[in-house]
């Protein structure tokens, strides 16, 4: 089993790559070919819009939130149906979190066999950047850099010394050269792209720079570059090595009536729209119904066993989740009745007591007694390891488990107890003095995100809780 596939990176963090990655998806989609999208590092927002270009979920392979094992599974499964893979590396080509670079994009690309296009920013230089090449080349002779994307090239002349040298000094190919774009289709918040969701004008966007790509990109040379690349180790040969089960279906469940499995409910909206496929598949395949909700557009919570809360911009919808009583009461409600809920960042916020914006109060659930407001710079940011100090319902005390945080939101008051925060954090910020996991009966809000390949505990943790929610509430006199 080939798969055929190509690794998008790049010198640094905005060059460029998230724009083309996207183009180049929907590109090879408007050729009729199959894309799966995948994206390296933790991130909701770009693997928003590679999954609405390749019309698609994008996959996360995140090497320091999951094992090798287990990101070769996922990759050789969401791949293994279509015609190209995708991925879309993060920040510099060889950056990482030390200096051995093991979670880095260029090992990612190893540990697939797959080849790189380096998206490069050409700002102000020219045979410059040949040396930058040959130096990314030498640095590491593994990396098969088998193709180069010159970004916001000034004109003709500017372009034709940037191809000659690299080419020349290099044998690298120059697959394509992007002038600079004079209008910004894609506007950026919170060190991110705008998330899709948050607005009706998405696929405009994504037909602006696929016109873009189409005219300065020599599309087919790309495919060339996914299909005819010489691999070291087959796609059988990883699977073989690592054992893995690149079946997409799970295994037929033993028949059970669709009302006795455990309905668990997702807020998924523009507010809380930050979800790793993965961690919903995760559910499922743990027995779980999944039931979509939206306190932007309902006007009452549904009845479920249980709850997931993603992250999201819940600032950006304040008004409206504050004046939606019900919806909120009736979740309040529930949590008191002990219904099992599992929160992070976004949803965190949602269950505090208030947000408060510009001085204006909006109130929340008031599940949890905390009270939040804003900052203009982040207030975490990054990867974290987390110490389960504590007893809750999803982890065991002892365990430690990875995930990462990103917020600007910050803790004005913290009403509760230190001993219901079961976090210890060993890396990150967390909530209250380097301490994060606020629980309150079956509640667990958390501002650090886990991957459910990397915390494959935690779905079926949530899942028997709501099976036992579900027992709970089915043996309550009528």
């Amino acid at each position: 089993m080939d798969i055929p596939g190509i690794v998008i990176a790049a010198l640094r963090g905005g060059s460029g790559k998230t724009i083309f990655s996207i183009g180049i998806i929907a590109a090879l989609k408007n050729l009729g070919r199959a894309i799966t999208p995948f994206k390296k590092g933790p991130d909701y927002i770009d693997a928003g819009w590679l999954a609405l270009a390749a019309g698609r979920p994008c996959y996360n392979l995140d090497t320091y939130l999951i094992e090798e094992e287990q990101i070769l599974s996922s990759f050789c499964s969401h791949a293994n149906h279509n015609d190209i893979a995708v991925i879309e590396g993060n920040r510099g080509l060889y950056d990482c979190i030390d200096t051995e670079g093991k979670t880095s994009t260029a090992e990612l690309a190893k540990l697939l066999n797959l080849p790189v296009i380096l998206c490069i920013d050409c700002t102000k230089t020219t045979r410059t950047m040949a040396a930058v090449v040959s130096g990314l080349i030498q640095f590491d002779p593994d990396i098969r850099i088998r193709g180069v994307i010159l970004n916001r090239i000034a004109g003709p002349r500017h372009e034709s010394i940037l191809r000659r040298s690299i080419e020349e000094y290099t044998g690298v190919p120059v697959l394509g050269a992007v002038p600079k774009l004079s209008q910004q289709s894609f506007p950026e918040r919170h060190m991110g792209l705008v998330p899709t969701p948050e607005h009706d004008w998405a696929m405009d966007s994504i037909n602006a720079i696929t016109r873009v790509t189409e005219q300065n990109i020599d599309i087919q040379a790309v495919v060339g570059t996914a299909e005819k690349t010489v691999k070291d180790r087959s796609s059988a040969d990883l699977k073989k090595e690592f054992k893995i089960d690149v079946k997409i279906d799970s295994p037929p469940r033993e028949k059970a009536a669709i009302h006795s499995l455990p309905r668990i409910g997702i807020i998924r909206d523009s507010a809380f729209q930050f979800y790793y496929p993965e961690n919903i598949e995760a559910l499922k395949k743990a027995g779980a119904e999944i039931v979509f909700t939206s306190p932007l557009t309902e006007n009452s919570f549904p009845q479920v066993d249980a709850l997931y809360i993603g992250g999201g911009f819940p600032e950006t919808h304040a008004n409206t989740l504050a004046e939606n009583k019900i919806y909120r009461n009736q979740l309040k409600n529930d949590a008191e009745n002990n219904m099992p809920i599992y929160a992070e960042c976004g949803g965190l916020m949602y269950l505090g007591e208030k947000l408060i914006l510009d001085d204006v109060s909006y109130t929340m659930a008031g599940v949890l007694p905390v009270v939040f407001g804003f900052s203009r710079k982040p207030q975490g940011h990054g990867y974290t390891i987390v110490d389960i100090v504590g007893e809750n319902p999803y982890y065991d005390v002892g365990t430690e488990i990875k995930g990462h945080e990103f917020h600007y939101s910050t803790v004005l008051e913290f009403k509760g107890e230190e001993k219901n925060l079961v976090f210890r954090m060993k890396r990150g910020n967390g909530l209250v003095n380097k301490k994060d996991g606020l629980c309150y009966k079956n509640v667990l809000a958390t501002y650090t995100h886990i991957h459910a390949l990397g915390t494959p505990l935690w779905a079926n943790a949530l899942v028997q809780n709501a099976k036992s929610y579900q027992d709970f509430v089915n043996q309550k006199p009528k």
